[in-house]
């Protein structure tokens, strides 16, 4: 029975043999890997890494496509939004042997909160590969000084070195999306000092609130009222901030901090 892709989930198959290839290629599954895909949908992606792998475990929320990849007897089946996964619980197993691959056709809209629940996680992963809407990449590997470079770019490259891997037209899914797509490698980096990740949260959110504005107007005012006494030049807009002085105003504030 064919499955009608529905909107209130996100749903765009990836249909194109040729760009599968390619997405696998850039992932390069090894025989034995601990992997986890995220909505595997119609199983265009999931077949050839689990042919590769072995064994996958998949993350659907859609009951109807839950039920059809039960059905396959190297995969297992997590029937529940990927926003209330416990990623650590799924790495139990490993037992310290290693970590997981995460992959996925992401949601567009919910690629978002995906990105930074998974930051919750990035301890027990060892890399993740996604495809999203190409403009979200764009933001994610934005260099400073740019228009694409703002609070996601901040909040994720602070944690993981990341590069977009390969283009994706709109006629290579079904239903074709309104956008083009992109695949992003993302593998997390150690950080070199322990930061506050909520606290730099708060500071990137507030420096970008009015990106427009010079700093002095937003994260100036913000730090006044933290009784900041160290150094920030605040004479810059956010986006000329790079992500290092973020993290250089978080560890400073966390000092300061009784």
């Amino acid at each position: 029975m064919k499955h009608i892709p529905r909107k209130r989930f996100g749903q765009h198959f990836l249909s194109d043999r040729g760009i599968v290839d390619a997405i696998v290629d850039a992932i390069a599954p090894q025989p034995g890997q601990a992997m986890v895909e995220i909505g595997p949908g119609l199983a265009a992606l999931t077949q050839p890494l689990v042919e590769r792998l072995g064994h996958l475990t998949v993350i659907e929320l859609d009951r109807d496509l839950a039920v059809r990849l039960r059905l396959h007897p190297q995969l297992t089946v997590v029937e529940s939004d990927v926003l209330k996964v416990d990623f650590a619980q799924l790495a139990q197993p490993l037992q310290g042997t290693g970590k997981l691959r995460v992959v996925g056709n992401l949601p567009y809209n919910i690629s978002t909160p995906i990105l930074f629940h998974l930051l919750d996680f990035v301890d027990v992963i060892e890399d993740q590969h996604f495809m999203l809407q190409k403009e979200v990449i764009d933001r994610m590997v934005a260099r400073p000084a740019t228009s694409d470079y703002g609070r996601l770019s901040v909040m994720l490259q602070w944690r993981y070195a990341m590069e977009n891997v390969l283009f994706v037209p709109p006629q290579s899914f079904d239903p074709p999306p309104r956008v083009d797509s992109a695949v992003v490698r993302m593998v997390p980096h150690a950080p070199s000092a322990q930061v506050n990740v909520k606290l730099l949260s708060e500071i990137v959110q507030v420096a970008f609130s009015q990106r427009r504005k010079i700093l002095r107007n937003t994260l100036g005012k913000w730090l006044q009222d933290k009784a900041f006494t160290g150094e920030f030049d605040v004479q810059r807009r956010a986006e000329e901030v790079p992500v290092a002085e973020y993290l250089a105003l978080a560890a400073q504030l966390q000092r300061e901090s009784p």
